[in-house]
């Protein structure tokens, strides 16, 4: 398998894994790459499990609306779009409704610099955004605000969104997203999390910044 095809594959092995390890379920997450001037997206309320590469939907234009493709793409298309839009340097968008990071969104609750591993997402914090319907204009603009120099959110009272060069890091980034919102919920169970200060997060970030985590890499300390 080769070229297109094997780009197409791609996005449907890494929806299988989502749901293999519990970060979806069913079909409601999404995933997306940048793609010849538009994006691969995941079609709307199809089974990964039935899902072959020409079933990804096609959107040809960054800029309008539009699909190519035999299935009309996720309802949440929109949000994907206006985020390559905005963010050059993001080439893959993973979107789930992970079980902390929903929980957490539901609760409009960030996630604070509890672990330094905030640091991954390009701040000292993960913001949630606001609610709106999905698949709206309206949701696009509060998934964008949030993200804004980040490249995770929450999505309020619905889910979680990350971002990368590539689908393995989009895919790495989810893991520790949902792996901190985990981690955040049930420090908060017990008490009062400490919170790490920006200058350290800063430092971490400068630590990092040499190759840690830049391809989906696992943690090397």
């Amino acid at each position: 398998m080769t070229g297109e095809t094997a780009i197409r594959q791609s996005i449907i092995d890494a929806c299988a894994r989502m749901n293999a390890t519990g970060l979806n379920q069913g079909t409601s997450g999404n995933i997306s790459l940048r793609h010849k001037g538009g994006l691969l997206i995941t079609p709307t309320t199809m089974s990964y499990d039935v899902m072959v590469p020409s079933d990804i939907a096609f959107l040809p234009a960054l800029a309008r609306d539009g699909c190519d493709g035999p299935r009309p793409p996720s309802s949440e298309w929109r949000f994907h779009r206006d985020i390559y839009a905005a963010r050059p340097e993001i080439g893959a968008i993973v979107h789930t409704h992970s079980t902390y990071a929903t929980v957490l969104s539901m609760l409009r609750l960030p996630i604070p610099a509890a672990h330094y591993m905030i640091a991954v997402f390009g701040g000292n914090d993960i913001r949630c955004s606001d609610y709106a319907t999905f698949g709206t204009p309206e949701l696009s603009a509060v998934v964008l605000k949030a993200l804004k120099s980040r490249f995770g959110a929450l999505i309020g009272t619905h889910g979680m969104v990350a971002c990368g060069a590539d689908l393995a890091q989009a895919m790495w980034r989810t893991e520790e997203l949902e792996t901190l919102a985990r981690q955040y919920y049930l420090a908060r169970q017990a008490g009062n999390p400490v919170i790490l200060d920006a200058a350290e997060i800063s430092r971490v970030a400068g630590k990092m910044s040499a190759g840690y985590g830049n391809s989906g890499s696992e943690e090397k300390e």
